[in-house]
């Protein structure tokens, strides 16, 4: 539990995690997962003119949706080389994204400020879940809204971290980050302060071949270019077939590689 650590310990492994996502090019995969951040969206039904505020935002999924719809948006994460991502986006879109690197535990926000609070894969991994609900729900404005989207436990990307994390474990006493993938957590995270519903939905990973994921996920995504990094070649050889069988299992095409990921949509209504 997050409650065993230190501040000490905390601010070790954050550190960690922003090396660990600072590392490959996390673009290559996030621009891809565009879709996810329309959906959410979508179901939040944003006003323009809204005040959006996209946490753990990466490469900007969610905070372009938001602009392309007329709101303000700030774009925050801890590492500003993701944030570098959003920022040549969003000028390349002709889109008014603002940018500031904030921590998610640690909002410099003051209370109520945003109509809405995104976050896209994001806010998940951080390695003390009750701060960073928290954090949230107090910068979330009374009526608002917080609107996430979580892998789950279950699902495709659920079951390929439980392999990574086999050959390359996270830190001890850091909860895993597919709890925001669960109801029950997401009640106890948010529920205190606002009205949750979820749907689940999916979003399909399409690459010519399994091959062609291994390889690209293996140098351009953070956590598992960190563990490629970690483990001897034996290691590396048995990471690859595991993944290969995961994606074999859940390949839905005949001709290329098309695998759907099952993922939490988070509607969380701030109570006034």
């Amino acid at each position: 539990m997050t409650a065993t650590l230190s501040i000490e310990d905390l601010d070790a492994i954050k550190a960690k995690q922003q090396a660990t996502w600072a590392s490959g090019d996390y673009a290559v995969i996030g621009s891809t997962l565009q879709i996810v951040g329309e959906s959410l969206c979508e179901s939040l039904d944003l006003s323009a003119g809204s005040r959006v505020l996209d946490v753990a935002a990466g490469n900007g999924n969610a905070s372009l949706a938001a602009a392309r719809r007329g709101c303000q948006v700030l774009a925050t994460d801890y590492v500003d080389e993701l944030l570098e991502g959003t920022r040549r986006r969003a000028e390349a879109d002709g889109l008014p994204v603002e940018t500031q690197v904030a921590d998610a535990e640690a909002l410099p926000f003051e209370d109520a400020r945003y109509d809405a609070v995104l976050s896209t894969f994001g806010v998940m991994f951080v390695p003390n879940p009750e701060r960073a609900a928290a954090e949230l729900l107090r910068v979330c404005r009374p009526g608002g809204a917080i609107g996430l989207a979580n892998w789950t436990p279950a699902g495709f990307i659920g079951q390929l971290f439980t392999i990574v994390g086999q050959h390359a474990p996270g830190p001890a006493g850091v909860p895993s980050p597919l709890a925001w993938g669960t109801e029950d957590r997401l009640e106890e995270l948010l529920g205190g302060g606002a009205e949750v519903e979820v749907a689940r939905k999916h979003f399909v990973f399409r690459y010519p071949s399994a091959e062609a994921f291994v390889e690209t996920f293996s140098s351009f995504y953070g956590p598992m270019v960190r563990a490629w990094g970690i483990v001897d070649d034996a290691g590396r050889e048995s990471l690859r077939g595991q993944l290969l069988a995961l994606l074999a299992e859940h390949n839905r095409s005949t001709d290329a590689l098309a695998v759907p990921s099952e993922y939490l949509e988070v509607i969380a209504r701030r109570q006034a």
